[in-house]
């Protein structure tokens, strides 16, 4: 099931105030101090930085979440409105929740997160504007989400709505037995390959989604169906930060794919997507137009 260009995205999920340490010389470890270079703190949660994303490629697209309240609000709101995404199916949140927070270090290439979850992952709003008519595709911004929240599945199903959904770290959800017929549900999985191996994801073998999507990081992509393996390489890039890339590579590949594109063309666009992601600090700060990335995939 595809969509058209005009076809509008719903990204669900948390949203998370992130505090970036970046320049790290090393990872923390116990019992040490570690000083970091840098500090930025900006709206994350995969999806948001993937619906920050489809918008700058172009594509209509809303974020249903819950916005954040207490001390952060307003570091937050004014990234979250100049973003070009709609917050109109979004919730805010009473100031008596905790905030949702993530640390996320990265040094080099390395990157280690620690994050506290509040509140629901999925807003009241959510099942007004999925009724609503005017989505084409729904995209589930973490596996937690979904295992949450499985009711996404029916519903966006029942108003016609293709699916894909990220994975996104997390043992505890990970090392659940009932994960295959959720994933099987959507029509993309996108993993990262750590977590492709954690799922012993691998071409060759029945992938868990019809299409799945492995990110490979520097060493590119593949997507896995039944019938077929396609891989894609990367270009080498100056990595600054790594915080949010596989979400940004899954808005290429969506915009890529709701167009018709081959998987060959799909993965280039999650790829370029990606790479511009490291080359800045957060998820989805000041993002460009994109739109010229989405045309060189016609």
């Amino acid at each position: 099931m595809r969509a058209g260009r005009s076809g509008r995205v719903l990204s669900v999920g948390r949203l998370y105030c992130d505090l970036i340490f970046t320049e790290l010389p090393k990872m923390p470890t116990l019992g040490e101090e570690v000083f970091a270079g840098g500090l930025s703190i900006k709206p994350g949660g995969g999806a948001f930085i993937t619906a920050a994303y489809v918008a700058a490629l172009g594509r209509p697209v809303s974020l249903a979440s819950a916005l954040p309240s207490g001390p952060f609000a307003a570091a937050l709101m004014k990234e979250l409105e100049a973003s070009g995404v709609d917050l109109s199916a979004s919730q805010p949140m009473p100031d008596t929740l905790d905030p949702q927070i993530t640390v996320a270090m990265t040094s080099g290439t390395e990157r280690a997160f620690l994050t506290r979850r509040a509140g629901p992952a999925v807003p009241e709003t959510f099942a007004q504007a999925i009724a609503s008519g005017d989505f084409a595709h729904l995209h589930i911004g973490e596996l937690a989400t979904l295992v949450e929240a499985p009711f996404l599945i029916e519903q966006a199903r029942g108003a016609g709505l293709s699916i894909s959904l990220d994975c996104s770290w997390d043992d505890a959800v990970l090392a659940r037995d009932d994960l295959a017929a959720l994933i099987g549900a959507v029509d993309i999985f996108l993993p990262n390959e750590t977590e492709a191996q954690r799922l012993a994801i691998s071409p060759g073998k029945k992938p868990p989604a019809p299409l799945t999507i492995v990110k490979r990081g520097p060493e590119g992509s593949i997507a896995i169906t039944a019938e077929t393996t396609v891989s894609m390489p990367t270009q080498p890039v100056n990595v600054i930060d790594s915080t949010g890339a596989g979400d940004a590579f899954n808005a290429g590949f969506i915009d890529a794919w709701l167009s018709g594109k081959s998987l060959e063309q799909c993965l280039a666009a999650g790829n370029r997507c990606g790479a511009e992601a490291v080359m800045r600090v957060g998820g989805a700060t000041d993002l460009p137009d994109l739109s010229a990335l989405a045309k060189e995939a016609s």
